[in-house]
């Protein structure tokens, strides 16, 4: 059963009440294929969402990537190299028991 068409007209035949008396080897070839169709569609439609699903991991993976080489490309911050700079203490806040110099 290729042509659809032909396929859908006589499930429909097999379906009428009317017709159903008369149902013959037709009906239960068309019911086969009728269902043929829709495992292979189910499966090309279940292909088509893996191939989407890696290419979208595929995408992610090198976003990924290009994020994780830019990070170490940056200048990292080492403390132990930046320069010594003297510290002065800060002056002392003149209280009422020190005396004045």
């Amino acid at each position: 059963m290729q042509d659809r068409v032909a396929l859908d007209g006589i499930l429909m035949k097999c379906n009428d009440q009317a017709h159903r008396d008369k149902a013959g080897s037709d009906c239960e070839i068309a019911r086969v294929a009728a269902e043929r169709l829709a495992a292979e569609k189910e499966s090309n439609e279940i292909a088509s969402r893996q191939r989407d699903f890696e290419l979208n991991r595929d995408k992610l993976r090198q976003s990924d990537e290009q994020r994780k080489a830019a990070q170490s490309a940056q200048k990292k911050f080492d403390p132990y190299t930046l320069p010594v700079v003297p510290v002065e203490p800060a002056p002392r806040a003149a209280s009422k028991a020190d005396p004045p110099p």
